[in-house]
């Protein structure tokens, strides 16, 4: 008996070939021997800037966890730019109608890399999504992710990146190819972070026993790091110059390199995206930013 049209099985999409320059070829290596040391928030972050920004490039990063003590997804928010306290609460509501709906598509895309525009999600999530159009300037976000074995709908970790305009088709394309070759990197990366964070939270736990990271008490203490130098660590976050930190300020460039090099001695950060990451861990930044810097 010839089945019905409607119940014949979906076409597999072909495997997209995936052709990687020798810059992404090396990113990918040192990707790969750095994923290992990343066991806090603060230390993936500064991953996903240093390694893999060049190979799927983005301003917003998004990860969810399947958390077994609350049988569900949870989301945490990575972004390099300012986004308003509003849109950050959606983003890290796995109930909301906006990580609902963008979870639903991936799993409804079959465990494929995903291509996604926002002015297609359902009517509840579309407040949402105009907001993260707004703020980020963005039509579409690339999602992907890990189910469990044979059951596709039971998500088990998900990433949502969301980068300032939108690259072309082919471009496009080749960025969920390689998103697709990185994704078992990212998986047991955040899935290793994760746990540490929930091992290091459990009361009573040995020391002997705590995982081999960065303790909350070696890290420095909130007050020592200055409004003003609250707002510079917010504008370079994202990405602006000590000229452009200068300019806005009303202060020398040197000034500025001078008041970074005291932010790193405080925070005991060896580059700007490790301080800016260790910053956002201990909630220095909030909605700080650089709003009037062009």
């Amino acid at each position: 008996m010839t089945p019905s049209p409607d119940h014949l099985p979906l076409p597999r999409p072909q495997p997209v070939p995936l052709l990687l320059s020798t810059d992404q070829a090396q990113s990918l290596v040192r990707l790969m021997e750095a994923a290992p040391a990343v066991h806090r928030r603060y230390q993936f972050f500064v991953w996903a800037q240093s390694h893999v920004q060049p190979l799927v490039p983005h301003q917003l990063l998004v990860c969810g966890h399947y958390q077994r003590q609350r049988r569900g997804v949870v989301f945490d928010t990575f972004h390099s730019v300012v986004l308003s306290g509003a849109l950050l609460a959606a983003l890290n509501d796995a109930e909301g109608a906006l990580m609902r709906a963008i979870s639903q598509a991936w799993v409804d895309g079959r465990g494929h890399p995903l291509r996604l525009a926002l002015a297609g999600l359902p009517a509840a999530a579309r407040p949402a999504a105009e907001l993260m159009a707004r703020e980020l300037g963005t039509a579409g976000l690339l999602v992907h992710g890990v189910a469990r074995p044979q059951r596709p709908a039971d998500i088990e970790s998900l990433f949502i990146f969301g980068t300032t305009g939108s690259p072309p088709a082919a471009a496009d394309t080749r960025l969920q190819a390689c998103l697709d070759l990185l994704l078992p990197q990212l998986h047991r990366t955040w899935q290793r972070v994760v746990g540490t964070e929930s091992d290091l939270l459990r009361p009573g736990l040995p020391s002997a026993e705590r995982p081999p990271a960065t303790r909350p008490a070696e890290l420095p203490a909130r007050s020592a790091v200055t409004p003003r130098e609250c707002q510079i660590l917010a504008w370079v976050r994202e990405g602006k110059s000590n000229q452009q930190i200068a300019d806005a300020l009303a202060i020398s460039p040197l000034t500025v390199k001078n008041h970074v090099q005291k932010i790193l001695r405080k925070l005991q950060a060896s580059n700007r995206a490790q301080a800016v990451a260790i910053a956002m861990d201990l909630g220095l930044l909030g909605d700080a930013g650089s709003r009037g810097i062009a």
